[in-house]
Order: C-alpha cells, then sequence, then structure tokens
C-alpha cells in the first residue's frame, strides 16, 4: 500500500513514511507586530509550536528583520518579517492557518505549497555549473 502512495505522490509530494504519513514542503511567511522587534522569542515559540503540535516539521528558518510595509495593515506601517519551510501533513495547514489568523502578534501569514519542478530544474541547473565549472579548471590546468 506505502508503494502505491509513493508512485502516485510523485514530485508533488515529499514522502516521508513515518507512520504512514505523506508530508508536503510548504513555505511559510509570517508579519509579525513590530512592537515585538526586542523580544520575537515567545512570537516564534509559538509559531514553532504551532507547526510541531500539527505534525509538521521546520526544515528552515530565518528571521529577516523589521521592515517597511507597501501599506498599513492593522494600523502598522512596519512588521517583522518571520519565514521558514516546513513539512505539513495533508491537513494540519488549514489548521495552522486557522490558528494564525486569530493570533494576536501576527498581522499577516502567507503559507504557500513549494514547486517540486522548480526545485528540481535549479538543482540541475547547479549541477551543470558545477560540472562546467570543473571542466574549465581542468582545462586551465592542462595549459
Amino acid at each position: 500500500m506505502k508503494g502505491i502512495l509513493a508512485q502516485r505522490a510523485g514530485e508533488r509530494a515529499v514522502l516521508a513514511l513515518t507512520k504512514g504519513v505523506v508530508m508536503k514542503n510548504y513555505e511559510l511567511t509570517v508579519l509579525v507586530h513590530p512592537d515585538l522587534e526586542m523580544n520575537l522569542e515567545p512570537a516564534t515559540t509559538k509559531i514553532k509550536d504551532l507547526i510541531e503540535k500539527n505534525g509538521g516539521k521546520i526544515t528552515k528558518e530565518q528571521n529577516d528583520g523589521k521592515k517597511r510595509l507597501a501599506y498599513s495593515i492593522k494600523g502598522q506601517d512596519f512588521a517583522v518579517y518571520y519565514y521558514c519551510e516546513v513539512a505539513l501533513p495533508a491537513d494540519a495547514p488549514a489548521k495552522i492557518e486557522s490558528a494564525l489568523n486569530i493570533t494576536d502578534e501576527v498581522l499577516r501569514h502567507l503559507l504557500v505549497t513549494v514547486d517540486e519542478r522548480k526545485l528540481k530544474a535549479e538543482a540541475k541547473q547547479a549541477a551543470r555549473q558545477a560540472h562546467a565549472a570543473e571542466a574549465e579548471a581542468e582545462t586551465e590546468e592542462e595549459k
């Protein structure tokens, strides 16, 4: 049964067959209230706990700092940008989004799926460039 699920998932899902759960990769960007800039730890901990409580795993996280917004959101002209890449089971995105909607620290959020085909194409391009650089280095050594 797991083999059939893996074949059907193909490029669209990352298979983390722990307990038979298919995980997909997502990117989550959260705009945190600017007043929390000095003590961002409680807000980020709340977001991390929300992801882990719903069966997700954080693969990468990044704090991009305080930036000016293009337009005011909830009366704020600035926000702290917090970005993370996560792997989530199928039912988790809806639960996470509904929880983030009612969280006071969060001004806005965006949760999108990662395009696996684009990642594969970028990896191939990087491999080609590395191979070309190696070939160029070998020709220079021969001279």
